[in-house]
This record gives C-alpha cells, structure tokens and sequence, in this order.
C-alpha cells in the first residue's frame, strides 16, 4: 500500500512538472504517458 501513495506522489510531481516545462501536443503526450505508466505499476499489468 505504501508503494502506492508512493506512485500517487511521484505521478503528481510528474504531472506538474510536465505541465510547466512542456507545451501544446507533447504536453498531452507526456500527461498520457504518465499516467498509463502510473496505472501499470499500481494495477500491476494488462491482464
């Protein structure tokens, strides 16, 4: 459980990181591509 509030954190930091530094479509593609990462590890998977 801990390693999830852990995930919580670090996408958050992630996204508002990438919400400053990047613009216009990257901006999308790199929200996007955090947020499935963060739901892979904390979900553990496609099956």
């Amino acid at each position: 459980m801990d390693s999830d509030l852990l995930t919580i954190i670090l996408t958050i930091i992630a996204i508002v990181i990438a919400w400053k530094v990047f613009k216009g479509v990257i901006k999308t593609v790199a929200l996007a591509v955090i947020l499935i990462a963060a739901a892979i590890f904390v979900f553990g998977g496609f099956a």
